[in-house]
């Protein structure tokens, strides 16, 4: 059975880390120097258990030696990401019942398990200095999540003997290490670290007795890190008691511009008083006093720059005379396109370029709405009256009439003026209508 934690956990990792970063604070000056990376051994002890519950294959599980290293990177003085590396042995057997008294009467009697490698990518958080107001504190405490894969191979006993579990095959599986630690800083070079994992495994494998259940392991050791570069630790560094002492200069600088503040503030009451004066507009047209020209205008007259009302010209009257409705009927009598398609027959192109000449000289807007029979589906008779008056537009606009001033729509066969069930009212029906305005 899959653990559901190994589905969450690139989410969850990627939140610590967001959430944390946000919530640290610059931890000193862009002109400080601080240590960030660090490399780290350790030593200690392997149990193949979880002292946090559960039930374990074997009544009597042996503490092994182990061994590691890790390369980290601190990136605020809360969070770092560790690369951690872990070997061993893994050892346990039934020769103890266990604390309930039960005999564990398991067809597999003892394992041996050689932990070949155990790798693993950890998010590290520190919880908090012990001291809030030290800027550099010697002793760190700190959580830490990640992800990773461990190969081994089981070596098991039963009434046959002795045998390799897999064979020679490393079998692989993904864990998942969580722990808990404490770093006492001895210099800014070298840490002292005491730590405890539990690696929670994805599979059944690493006791070499398959009970359906995921096996864990717990890594207790003791190590040193040596913190590379030069400069301070940035993980042993106090954010917090930094903030205070950049409060306190704060204020001191506030205070000492406090005296230049105040007869600024004088200046500032005086610049307004005077900006008033020239701003000051009595009839209210939105021209100061001052370069008012045209004073006491009434409330809303629309006026010019210098205050005086400003004439609006006249709105033009658009005239359309019987002469010029009979030019656009002429052309609608006229017009004549290939059959089924928006093709328009040179036989109307004469009464055509006499609106296109109307339209430039007396500069109207013309609308053209195209119409079809019921002849065919209603899409295509839609699409065919659109294409039918934008093919006008086109011709009119090709004559030199204003793209701009004609409209061309297509209503297909919704707005009939004659019967569809003669060919006399079909052909009424079919056709392209002008309107000058």
């Amino acid at each position: 059975m899959k653990l559901n934690l190994f589905k969450s956990l690139p989410v969850a990792l990627a939140g610590l880390f967001i959430g944390t970063a946000a919530s640290a604070q610059e931890p000193a000056s862009p002109t400080t120097k601080f240590r960030t990376w660090s490399i780290g051994v350790n030593a200690g002890a392997l149990t193949p258990l979880s002292p946090l519950g559960g039930k374990n294959d074997f009544s009597n599980n042996k503490t092994s030696f182990g061994y590691g290293l890790y390369i980290k990177k601190q990136f605020t003085p809360y969070f770092s990401l560790r690369l951690d590396g872990v070997r061993g042995k893994l050892k346990g057997d039934n020769t103890e019942p266990y604390e309930s008294g039960l005999v564990n009467s398991s067809s597999v009697q003892a394992f041996d398990t050689q932990l070949e490698y155990s790798g693993s990518l950890n998010a590290v958080v520190n919880m908090f200095n012990i001291d809030m107001f030290k800027k550099e504190n010697a002793l760190q405490l700190y959580t830490s999540v990640g992800a990773g894969l461990a190969g081994y191979k089981p070596t098991i006993t039963t009434a046959n003997g002795t045998s390799l579990y897999a064979g020679d095959k490393t079998i692989s599986e993904l864990i998942i290490p969580v722990g808990l630690g404490a770093k006492f800083k001895i210099s800014d070079a070298v840490n002292f670290d005491l730590g405890w994992t539990i690696n929670f495994v994805d599979g059944d494998n690493l006791d070499g007795f398959y009970k359906g259940g995921n096996d864990k392991y717990n890594y207790a050791y003791a190590g040193l890190e040596f913190a590379l570069g030069s400069g301070k630790q940035l993980a042993f560094h106090n954010p917090v008691a930094l903030t205070y002492d950049e409060a306190l200069k704060a204020k001191q600088a506030a205070d000492a511009l406090k005296g230049d503040l105040d007869a600024q503030k004088a200046e500032n009451a005086k610049l307004r008083s005077e900006m008033a004066d020239l701003l000051k507009d009595s009839d209210g047209d939105g021209v100061a006093d001052k370069l008012d020209k045209c004073p006491d205008t009434p409330s809303g007259t629309v006026v010019d720059g210098s205050g005086c009302p400003l004439v609006a010209p006249k709105p033009q009257v658009t005239i359309i005379t019987e002469e010029d409705r009979k030019v656009v009927s002429e052309a609608i009598k006229n017009l004549e396109f290939d059959l089924g398609k928006a093709t328009i027959r040179s036989k109307s192109f004469a009464s055509l370029n006499r609106v296109a000449a109307l339209l430039v000289q007396k500069n109207f807007s013309l609308k053209l709405a195209g119409h079809t029979d019921n002849t065919g589906s209603k899409e295509l008779n839609l699409r065919l009256s659109k294409e039918r008056a934008e093919s006008v537009k086109a011709y009119l606009v090709s004559q030199g009439a204003n793209a701009s001033r004609i409209e061309a729509t297509g209503y297909g066969m919704g707005q009939p003026i004659a019967t569809n069930k003669t060919a006399a009212g079909r052909q009424k029906n079919r056709r392209v209508e002008f309107t000058l305005y």
